[in-house]
């Protein structure tokens, strides 16, 4: 799994970036690029949305591996069918999945208490 590091100086090398023209793009400072892809600070979110944006990437797409986002291979043709329902059965379902996290959230901070 890639860190956040590994993953901006990979995504920099794939657009055919040098640290230094991703700098500019996004109006930073190469020692601060550098920084970044070394791993010894982190950008602010204001730096990541840009970084972001200039990679061609989503915010996700920069932090986090796409297994760490989607749903696992458990519930991912369950999540796939939904997409196929129509504007009140996936109103229906977003309840029902609301409903349920909200029930398990409730068990974790009572039994926290």
């Amino acid at each position: 799994m890639l860190t956040l590091c590994q993953r901006l100086a990979a995504l920099r090398k794939t657009r055919g970036l040098t640290q230094k023209a991703l700098a500019e793009l996004v109006d930073l400072s190469l020692i601060q690029i550098h920084r970044y892809e070394a791993g010894t600070t982190q950008p602010s979110l204001l730096r990541l949305l840009k970084l972001a944006h200039a990679l061609r990437v989503s915010a996700d797409g920069l932090v986090f591996e796409r297994e760490e986002r989607g749903p696992n291979e458990e519930f991912r043709l369950q999540f796939e069918a939904f997409t196929q329902f129509d504007k009140d059965e996936k109103k229906a379902a977003r309840t029902l999945l609301d409903a349920l996290i909200l029930k398990h959230q409730a068990r974790r901070w009572a039994s926290a208490s």
